[in-house]
């Protein structure tokens, strides 16, 4: 599905488009099964050493994360993809689907951006410490990469795995001053980077609840947040980066990987095993890196 000319007008001008029913049940249920399965596997796990009650194994994807976390939550901060590392969460990020969409917008070489995050939102005060950070406060994606990525564009793709809402914590955005340069952020401990009071933008917020299927794409320059899950289910949602391919991703200390090339065709990743260990390796070289630009403050 590549976007017609009033969607990429919209994007254009006001710094984001929401497509519903872009992406199908085929596209997104093999990232479902495989989170479904490894959940499983972990539910087992903490059964057979008596930190659980049960599997929970008869309730639906939003659920049963949910309600082993209650009783035990060290799932939790193993389920972001490159932690997870999935094979089926890596075809997802050159499905050709997606690429169709992204490639409307970045042109016809695209690069994956080592941004990338499968989030799992937990209800309010299930996390582990009770804070959860998948809760994000104001910001622009352009701030939270390092400055080499400042003169780039940079695509944000975000796209529930279940159904958004108000209620469970969608995404809220400042729509139209995509133009505009990048606001001052902090990044506050206990609450991540964020944009600074003094530099928030007056525009009132737009709320945008998402059924599974449809796609916003963002400006990196657009404002947003995400807010509490205040229901009794799981938010589950895919957050990526895509850019034009030879361009500085801001994070030169995680890995990216071509993901569409209409010009090399051969140099798309296609092997899983490579981008693996990619990630296992970039992980433990940068412990200690600052991998935001600003500095922490209480």
């Amino acid at each position: 599905m590549y976007l017609n000319q009033d969607q990429l007008q919209h994007f254009e001008g006001r710094g984001f488009v929401l497509i519903e029913n872009s992406l199908t049940d085929q596209d997104l249920d093999p990232v479902i099964e495989e989170y479904q399965a490894y959940i499983d596997q972990r539910a087992h796990q903490l059964l057979s050493e008596d930190k659980i009650s049960q599997l929970y194994s008869d309730q639906p994807f939003e659920r049963r994360l949910a309600s082993i976390c209650r009783e035990n939550n060290e799932i939790y901060p193993e389920l972001d993809i490159m932690h997870l590392r999935g094979k089926a969460s890596f075809e997802f990020l050159k499905n050709q689907n997606l690429m169709e969409i992204v490639s409307s917008v970045i042109g016809p070489e695209v690069t994956c951006s080592p941004i990338q995050h499968i989030r799992a939102k937990l209800p309010a005060g299930l996390a582990p410490g009770g804070g959860d950070a998948h809760v994000a406060p104001w910001h622009q994606d352009a701030g939270v990469t390092w400055e080499e990525a400042d003169p780039y564009f940079i695509l944000t793709v975000w796209l529930p795995l279940a159904e958004a809402t108000e209620e469970n914590g969608c995404l809220q955005i400042i729509p139209d001053i995509n133009g505009k340069d990048l606001l001052a952020h902090h990044s506050k401990a206990g609450m991540g980077t964020t944009i600074i009071d003094e530099e928030m933008p007056s525009q009132p917020a737009l709320t945008l609840p998402m059924q599974k299927g449809s796609i916003l794409l963002l400006n990196k320059k657009i404002p947003h947040r995400s807010t509490s899950n205040n229901s009794d289910t799981v938010r589950w949602s895919v957050d990526l980066r895509y850019q034009k391919t030879g361009t500085p991703t801001g994070r030169p200390f995680h890995p990216d990987f071509v993901a569409y090339s209409e010009s090399n065709p051969t140099s798309v990743l296609n092997d899983y095993e490579t981008w693996r260990d990619s990630w296992i390796q970039a992980l433990e070289e940068s412990k200690g890196v600052q991998t935001h630009r600003w500095t922490t403050t209480q």
